[in-house]
C-alpha cells in the first residue's frame, strides 16, 4: 500500500517507534505500581466528607450509566422513557444525598454493600 500523503508517513513513523519502545513513556514496573497503589487506595475506607462525597458522585455516575443501558433494552419507547425517568430520578437522588455529605462531615453512604475485592484474577478450573 503506497503512503499518501506526509501526515500518513508521520503517523505511520510515530506509530511504529512507540511499538518499537513499549508503547509509553513510563516502564511497565511503573505502570504496574500505579495500578497497586490505585487498589491500595480503594480498599482503605473514605475518611473525609470530601473522599466520600467524591466516592459517591463517581458512584452516582456510574449507577446512571448502568441504568440508561438497560433501559435501552426496554420494548417499547413508553417504557424506555419511563426507565430513563426513574434512572435519571435516581441520579438525582443520588446526587443530592452526595452533596450532603459534603455539608453534613457524620453523613454516611446509606446503602454500604458487599466487601472489599479481594482478587481481580479469575479462576477457571477446567475438569478433563
Amino acid at each position: 500500500m503506497p503512503i499518501r500523503s506526509t501526515r500518513t508517513f508521520l503517523s505511520v513513523t510515530v506509530l511504529a517507534l512507540a511499538a518499537v519502545t513499549g508503547g509509553g513513556l513510563l516502564p511497565a514496573t511503573a505502570l504496574a505500581q500505579s495500578d497497586q497503589a490505585s487498589l491500595d487506595r480503594g480498599a482503605r475506607p473514605d475518611t473525609t466528607p470530601a473522599q466520600r462525597y467524591q466516592t459517591a458522585i463517581r458512584e452516582a455516575g456510574g449507577g446512571l450509566k448502568v441504568a440508561m443501558e438497560e433501559c435501552r433494552s426496554a420494548e417499547t419507547t413508553a417504557a424506555r422513557k419511563s426507565c430513563e425517568s426513574q434512572a435519571r430520578a435516581r441520579y438525582q437522588a443520588d446526587m443530592a444525598a452526595a452533596r450532603e455529605m459534603l455539608r453534613n462531615p457524620d453523613a454516611k453512604p446509606v446503602n454500604v454493600v458487599g466487601e472489599p475485592i479481594r482478587s481481580t484474577e479469575t479462576t477457571t478450573v477446567i475438569k478433563p
